[in-house]
């Protein structure tokens, strides 16, 4: 299913908002209770799924908020739809302080992005949202995000929530060492893992963890500043 074309506008400076203007018919689906203000016209409906596959189904929907379960969210999802006759517009607030980042996923390698399992706000009707397993053991238990992160495909806007500021750096087959829980998101051609931050005399008395994470390759990579654990 191809994403629903939205237009956007992110306003705000430290705590921000997304304001989404939608076409008649246009959706948008986002998190349970991320909705700010809607103008009338706009019509919404919980549904079990992000409905990227109209013809799954109820099983299939049952498996996919059992996913959902998984990363902590909410098993049901909001959908956003212009039943009017005109252009329309709805707006999301993010649920802690920091930074929204538009991203549009035809523009992503694979179509795809791993993010955060708590970093998704909303996005266009047609975006697939699943599980991606930490493969590692390592970075399971030491990553600050879990065994499970959130694989995001489709080929429309995607808005992700982050802490503090956030910073887009691109590797050409480079290195990247970053404080664990700082990743937002990266592109799923990077590879991700857990290493030990140094000597033992580091570890234990340099103040930045025990572990880094590591990211190989080439691809983007979306890091913030302050993520909700140090705020």
């Amino acid at each position: 299913m191809r994403s629903h074309e939205i237009d956007y506008k992110i306003i705000g400076e430290d705590i921000q908002i997304v304001e989404i203007e939608l076409d008649p018919n246009e959706t948008v689906i986002a998190e349970a209770g991320a909705m700010l203000y809607m103008e009338d016209g706009i019509q919404f409906e919980t549904k079990m799924g992000d409905g990227s596959q109209p013809d799954t189904g109820f099983l299939g929907k049952l498996m996919q908020a059992g996913s959902r379960m998984l990363t902590g969210e909410s098993i049901f999802m909001t959908h956003f739809t212009n039943r009017g006759s005109g252009k329309r517009k709805v707006a999301f607030s993010a649920p802690y302080p920091g930074t929204i980042i538009p991203v549009d996923l035809a523009k992503v390698a694979g179509n795809t992005l791993i993010v955060q399992k708590d970093g998704f706000l909303c996005a266009a009707l047609g975006t697939s949202i699943s599980i991606q397993f930490n493969q590692k053991l390592g970075s399971g238990f030491f990553g600050g995000e879990g065994f499970i992160l959130e694989k995001i495909q489709g080929d429309g806007m995607l808005f992700v929530h982050a802490g503090g500021v956030i910073i887009q750096k691109e590797l050409n087959n480079e290195t990247l060492r970053i404080d664990t829980g700082c990743i937002v998101a990266f592109e799923p051609q990077l590879q991700y893992d857990i290493q030990r931050s140094g000597s033992l005399k580091s570890m234990v008395f340099g103040g930045e963890g025990i572990f880094l994470a590591t990211l190989r390759g080439t691809g983007k990579v979306w890091i913030q500043s302050m993520p909700i654990s140090k705020l």
